[in-house]
């Protein structure tokens, strides 16, 4: 199971679960010994399959650091917090996570798109 280390140690994802927002995207960065990285990328991928069966889930996408560091980011957007609570929460997907690297350290943390006039929108 991957140890968890919030981005925002004030507010760690076990929080930020009980927030009502629409849409969310899930922001996890992985790090990890590089001798585990085939076991990772495994069971991130039945990970992902299962989310991806799940209501609300819209999309990921997993991306790796450049070079030789074993971390990874993964971004995966939801139409609501509370389609993404009830996969996160979800027995199946809590038995799951038990499969990963002990090596592995995993900092999720939930943002929502923010408009910046004149360059982006929400």
């Amino acid at each position: 199971m991957p140890h968890m280390r919030p981005l925002d140690p004030a507010f760690p994802i076990q929080r930020q679960l009980a927030a009502d927002a629409a849409p969310v995207v899930l922001v996890n960065v992985f790090t990890l010994d590089q001798a585990d990285e085939q076991t990772f990328l495994q069971v991130w991928q039945d990970d992902a399959a299962f989310m991806k069966r799940q209501p609300g889930f819209i999309s990921t996408q997993l991306h790796r650091a450049v070079g030789e560091s074993p971390t990874y980011l993964n971004y995966a957007v939801w139409e609501s917090n509370a389609h993404f609570r009830a996969a996160f929460t979800h027995p199946e997907f809590q038995a799951k996570i038990t499969a990963y690297p002990s090596s592995a350290v995993a900092s999720p943390h939930l943002f929502q798109k923010v408009a910046v006039p004149g360059i982006c929108v929400a």
